[in-house]
C-alpha cells in the first residue's frame, strides 16, 4: 500500500483488507533533510507511530526537496524491485479520479512487472468522505493549498463539520490537491494515536502547514 499517512490511503487500505487482499507492507516517500512525509509535512516519528499501530512493515523512499523526476523514479523503482523479488504482485493507491496520475502509476509499475490497484477508483468523493467518518476514522488537516482553500482550514479535524464548511468547488476528499490529512484513529489501527494540532506556518507563499505533534 502506497501510504501517504492521510485519509485516502487509510480508506484504501481498509478496502483492500475488507475485500481479502494480503497487504504485506506500507510504502512512503520521505523528504531528506526535513525528516517528514513528502507533501503532507508530517513528522516521521508520527509515521512510525501509525505503522506500529497498523502492524505492517514500512519501506521508505528518500528523496531530496528538489528531487528531479528521474531521481524520484530511480529511487522508487529500486524499492519496488525489492518487493518484486519478495513475490509482491501489486501496489495500491488511494487515487479516486485523476486519470493522468493513474496512467503514470500504471506505467511505472509495469516497468518492474507489478500491477497497480485503485480500491477507491471513480467512487463519489462525497460518499467516500462520509464513509471515512462513519467508519470511525479520525484525521487532522495538515496542509492547505491557499490558492484553492482558505488557510483557516489547516489544523481542523476532518469530520462532518469540516465537510459542511467546505466551499463549493472544493473536493470533499481534496482530490485536486486542495488539502492533505494525517489519520490518527480508525479501523486499520490497533489503537488511536495521541496527537494534537499545533502551530501553522505558510511555505512557498502558498501552502499552509499545520504541525501535528504527539499529545
Amino acid at each position: 500500500m502506497c501510504w501517504s499517512s492521510g485519509k485516502d490511503s487509510a480508506l484504501a487500505l481498509h478496502e483492500l483488507k475488507r475485500t481479502g487482499f494480503d497487504v504485506v507492507g506500507l510504502l512512503t516517500t520521505v523528504t531528506e533533510g526535513y525528516d517528514r512525509i513528502s507533501m503532507h509535512g508530517v513528522r516521521r516519528e508520527l509515521l512510525k507511530a501509525q505503522v506500529e499501530s497498523i502492524s505492517l512493515p514500512l519501506a521508505e523512499v528518500w528523496i531530496s526537496r528538489d528531487a528531479s523526476e528521474d531521481s524520484y523514479r530511480r529511487e522508487m523503482r529500486s524499492v519496488l524491485e525489492s518487493y518484486v523479488r519478495q513475490g509482491v504482485l501489486a501496489a495500491a493507491f488511494g487515487d479516486v479520479f485523476l486519470a493522468d496520475i493513474r496512467a503514470y502509476r500504471e506505467r511505472n509499475l509495469a516497468q518492474v512487472g507489478m500491477q497497480a490497484l485503485f480500491p477507491l477508483w471513480q467512487q463519489d468523493t462525497r460518499q467516500l468522505a462520509l464513509r471515512f467518518v462513519e467508519l470511525g476514522f479520525e484525521a487532522i488537516v495538515t496542509c492547505v493549498d491557499t490558492c484553492q482553500l482558505d488557510a483557516s482550514f489547516a489544523g481542523r479535524h476532518y469530520d462532518r463539520a469540516f465537510l459542511a464548511d467546505l466551499p463549493e468547488g472544493v473536493d470533499p476528499c481534496g482530490e485536486n490537491g486542495e488539502f492533505h490529512t494525517f489519520v490518527y484513529a480508525g479501523p486499520v489501527f490497533s489503537q488511536p494515536l495521541a496527537v494534537a494540532a499545533g502551530q501553522t506556518v505558510l511555505r512557498d507563499n502558498r501552502f499552509m502547514f499545520c504541525e501535528v505533534t504527539p499529545a
